[in-house]
């Protein structure tokens, strides 16, 4: 790979923040602990009785998912910006899509991956039936990557701002609802022996586009923020 690339700076950006991320490792695993504290507490809300903790399995695995990757999308820039380590990535000759699309990668490598490994545990305490999982894991695959993409467009919206936690919540709360819904949708109609390849390929469809338009809205987003 040559030096001064933009393939280079790339991989730059993805070592430096991986880096960062080793170096916090505590802090990244957050989410994976609030998301097993969430789905403990519903069997102790509801019962421990294993056909009515199925039926809402998946349910509570999704929402548990979300609600943990929304308590660290707010960090996906704010270290950046405060270090001023974000104004040299906008001043880059490099396209900054690119970069902060790998901005958002590492992102969800951190994140999103250690819950989606943790998934198939946590489905199991709810008795989800295991011909499903499959099909849970494709769905969280898709449904964060692009939860993640969708996040870092409202992050970049609001980057500029003090305390835009609760901003940042009503921003991205609407967006995240209609995946949560083609996620659990498929994942509920495995469970009843019904197709379920359609919504997983809405959710597809959805990811190409994000991939496409997301990184290019969150570097126009970041610009107007900044500056």
């Amino acid at each position: 790979m040559r030096y001064g690339t933009t393939a280079s700076a790339c991989a730059a950006v993805i070592r430096r923040d991986l880096l960062l991320t080793w170096r916090r490792r505590g802090d990244a695993l957050n989410p994976a602990l609030f998301a097993i504290m969430v789905v403990v507490m519903f069997p102790l809300a509801l019962g421990p009785e294993p056909n009515q903790l199925a039926n809402v399995s998946v349910g509570i695995v999704f929402v548990a998912v979300l609600l943990a990757g929304l308590l660290a999308l707010d960090n996906l820039f704010r270290g950046d910006h405060e270090d001023g380590t974000l104004e040299q990535v906008v001043l880059s000759p490099h396209p900054l899509s690119l970069l902060l699309g790998s901005k958002i990668l590492v992102h969800w490598l951190s994140t999103a991956l250690p819950l989606i490994v943790i998934s198939p545990a946590l489905a199991e305490m709810l008795h989800l039936p295991r011909s499903v999982m499959p099909v849970l894991i494709v769905a969280l695959i898709l449904a964060t990557l692009l939860l993640s993409l969708l996040g870092a467009v409202c992050v970049a919206l609001t980057i500029g701002m003090r305390r835009s936690g609760m901003l940042l919540a009503l921003l991205v709360l609407p967006l995240y609802v209609p995946v949560l819904i083609f996620a659990a949708g498929a994942c509920n109609a495995a469970q009843m022996g019904l197709p379920f390849l359609a919504p997983l390929l809405w959710l597809g469809a959805a990811l190409a586009l994000a991939l496409v338009l997301a990184p290019l809205a969150c570097a126009a987003a970041l610009r107007i923020s900044i500056t």
